[in-house]
């Protein structure tokens, strides 16, 4: 019997990050037996050139996200042989790591060599839908100000109102996130009543895959690009909520206007209210896809 591959996921701390990398190991799993281990780098201004313990036992392959998993990544994979992958774009060159999975919006247009791989926006750790999954609700999924957008609540309550009142047959769940304003939410709710809110802080991890995987159509403000793509790898119909941009057109943004070009999602100014949002045209399965490539690669007999 072949025994289960040995994925070492290393973590910087960061949520975003290492959701993208389990995302990654989970869907490894998927395809075949595999065990996740963490290891979690120590904190500190020079923590990335720490020496890190080597594992034991070894593992079949490591993964990271985040500059600071950088080092790391490369300190064990060169001590033990084991080849390393890197998720976003890293910090250092390319070419020192086995295989780089990196969102096509930070690559730009020129072409890329065989070890770095581009993907539609991050990985993400929500699972496959299932088959006969019920989606009977909507989903409304608010950000907040960042380095990127400004914000202006009175343009999204607006936008929220004609959704919810010409699109009343769905009931409507709403949640916040940690940079939404002070009393955003109670603002949406004293104007919509009948929204069923959840504010972040109250919600425990697994409630969002929960609840994208149980609705039929999603809004998401602009800024909240995680979002977007894990809406996008449920299978929802996705409209965007417009929110101002502080500058002209970045990387990211450019990756939001590709999703639009190509049908994926819709923005709140193309939309014909009342009529539903349109499907993706397909389920976006990045982690899964990205999966296959790294079987494929390195581990040939369990693709």
């Amino acid at each position: 019997m072949t025994r289960p591959l040995s994925l070492l996921v290393l973590t910087d701390g960061k949520p975003g990050h290492q959701n993208q990398s389990l995302g990654l190991a989970e869907a490894i799993q998927r395809r075949c037996a595999a065990r996740i281990r963490t290891l979690a780098l120590p904190g500190g201004k020079f923590s990335s050139l720490a020496r890190l313990p080597t594992p034991d036992p070894l593992p079949d392959l490591i993964l990271g996200a985040g500059h600071r998993t950088h080092a790391g990544l490369l300190q064990l994979s060169r001590r033990t042989g084991v080849p390393c992958v890197v998720l976003m774009k890293p910090s250092l060159p390319t070419a020192l790591f086995d295989l780089c999975l990196i969102p096509e919006h930070d690559l730009g247009s020129r072409p890329v060599a065989a070890h770095v791989i581009p993907t539609r926006g991050a990985l993400n750790r929500l699972p496959p839908p299932a088959p006969d999954q019920r989606r009977e609700q909507g989903l409304i999924l608010i950000g907040g100000p960042s380095n990127s957008h400004g914000w202006e609540q009175g343009k999204i309550r607006e936008c929220l109102q004609t959704i919810t009142r010409t699109r009343s047959e769905i009931p409507w769940k709403i949640t916040d996130s940690r940079r939404t304003p002070a009393g955003g939410l109670e603002d949406f709710l004293a104007h919509m009543p009948d929204l069923q809110a959840f504010p972040h802080a109250q919600t425990a991890a697994d409630w969002l895959p929960t609840e994208l995987a149980a609705s039929r159509e999603v809004w998401v403000t602009e800024d909240s690009v995680s979002m977007i793509y894990e809406a996008l790898s449920s299978g929802a119909g996705v409209g965007l909520l417009p929110v101002p941009a502080k500058r002209g057109p970045s990387r990211v943004s450019r990756g939001i206007l590709r999703l639009i070009d190509d049908s994926w999602v819709t923005p709140f100014d193309r939309w014909s209210p009342g009529k539903p949002l349109p499907a993706p045209p397909a389920i976006l399965r990045e982690a899964d896809r990205c999966a296959g490539i790294v079987l494929e690669r390195f581990f040939p007999s369990r693709s």
